[in-house]
C-alpha cells in the first residue's frame, strides 16, 4: 500500500463509520475509485470497529472474549454490530458483568451470535428475505438462529427470545467481510 493510500484509509473509514453511527447507510459497495477500494480492503472487521468510537463497547467485548484474532482472520464474515447505544439498552451492570474473565464463555456465545459465516451484503439479505416469503433464517457462528425480515425499508432481526433489532446502516466493507450496524444487542437462547 502506498503512503498516500495509507493516509487516505483512516479518514475514509472514519467517514464511513461516522455515517453508520448516525443511522445513515454508508454505501461503500461501489467505492469512488481504486484507491478507496484498496484502503478499505486493508482493514478487517475488527480494524474497522476499532476505528470508530461508537463501537468502543463492542471492541472491548471482542477483546475480553479474545475473539480479535479470529475476527481478523480470512473470513468472510457478516457482522451485525451493535453500537454503544445498543449496549446501553441492556440492563444496568450487564456489560460490566460480561466483561469479567469468568464470563468469557457467555460473552463469546453472545458475540458469535452476531456473526454469520460468509459475506452477505444488504442486497443479498433483502433477496433472501424476499425469496423466503418475508423471512430469512440466518445461522450464526455460535450455531444459533436469527430471523431477518423487513419493516418498511428496514431489515429487522429477531433473536431466539423474540426480541428485535433494526439494522441502521449497511454494507460497511472490510477486507474479510461486511458490517451491518444494529440498534439493539440480539440475544442467543440460554443454551447457545
Amino acid at each position: 500500500m502506498t503512503k498516500r493510500m495509507t493516509y487516505l484509509a483512516v479518514p475514509m473509514l472514519a467517514s464511513a463509520l461516522a455515517l453508520a453511527a448516525c443511522g445513515e447507510t454508508a454505501d461503500t459497495t461501489e467505492p469512488a475509485d481504486a484507491e478507496m477500494t484498496e484502503a478499505v480492503e486493508a482493514n478487517t472487521v475488527v480494524d474497522v470497529a476499532k476505528g470508530n468510537p461508537d463501537f468502543s463497547t463492542l471492541v472491548a467485548a471482542v477483546e475480553a472474549a479474545q475473539l480479535g484474532e479470529t475476527l481478523s482472520g480470512t473470513g468472510p464474515f457478516t457482522v451485525f454490530a451493535p453500537n454503544n447505544a445498543a449496549f446501553e439498552k441492556l440492563p444496568a451492570g450487564t456489560v460490566d458483568g460480561l466483561l469479567k474473565p469468568e464470563s468469557q464463555a457467555q460473552l463469546t456465545g453472545l458475540l458469535t451470535y452476531h456473526v454469520v459465516a460468509g459475506k452477505t451484503d444488504a442486497a443479498a439479505l433483502a433477496k433472501a428475505i424476499t425469496d423466503g416469503n418475508g423471512k430469512a433464517e440466518l445461522t450464526t457462528v455460535n450455531g444459533g438462529k436469527l430471523t431477518a425480515s423487513m419493516d418498511g425499508e428496514n431489515v429487522v432481526l429477531t433473536d431466539a427470545g423474540g426480541n428485535t433489532s433494526t439494522v441502521t446502516a449497511t454494507d460497511v466493507e472490510a477486507s474479510n467481510g461486511v458490517i451491518h450496524v444494529i440498534d439493539t444487542v440480539v440475544m442467543p437462547a440460554a443454551a447457545e
